[in-house]
């Protein structure tokens, strides 16, 4: 048996908490090496979870952000801003590239819509100068038309119908 193999590959690794660009390159080694017993697990685990979560975080708020300027590009046709359709089309593209990258998320799409969308009212309020009420209670766009480079809302809303109004 080797002597090399016992000693530890870094003498003195970096440390997670002082110098993280240093320690992910140094696991980076490790698992290259297959020197799996000298991996720092507990901290390896959560950045490699953190890494999904912020994968799914980034596609969460460019679904947010395209239902918001959608929102507001149909609530007020007469005062469309220029850079609405650029910012559009911006959160489109993100969108395909972040769903390109991941199965489940594409598949899990229709959950994040769901979630996004209270949040993405309160900025196309906060966008347009409009109350709440002037906005549909649920999402009113298709998985399929959000994904939809092209693809524009005609018009405005004809008749929204809030919460309350439903009850």
């Amino acid at each position: 048996m080797s002597l090399a193999k016992d000693r530890p590959y870094y003498p003195q690794p970096a440390d997670y908490e002082d110098d993280t660009y240093s320690w992910a390159m140094e696991q980076a080694q490790l698992l290259r090496l297959g020197r799996f017993s000298e991996l720092d697990l507990p901290n390896l685990i959560e950045e490699i979870e953190g890494i999904g979560l912020e994968t799914k975080r980034q596609l969460s708020f460019h679904y947010r952000d395209l239902v918001a300027a959608l929102l507001e590009w149909q609530a007020l046709p007469a005062d469309r801003r220029p850079a609405l359709g650029r910012e559009i089309l911006e959160a489109r593209i993100g969108i395909l590239d972040e769903e390109r990258e991941s199965r489940w998320l594409r598949d899990n799409a229709g959950r994040m819509i769901q979630e996004a969308y209270p949040p993405a009212v309160r900025l196309a309020m906060a966008g347009t100068g409009l109350p709440r009420e002037r906005f549909p209670y649920e999402c009113p766009y298709s998985l399929a038309f959000l994904r939809d480079l092209d693809a524009m809302p005609m018009g405005s809303f004809s008749s929204t119908i809030s919460k309350d109004d439903a009850a």
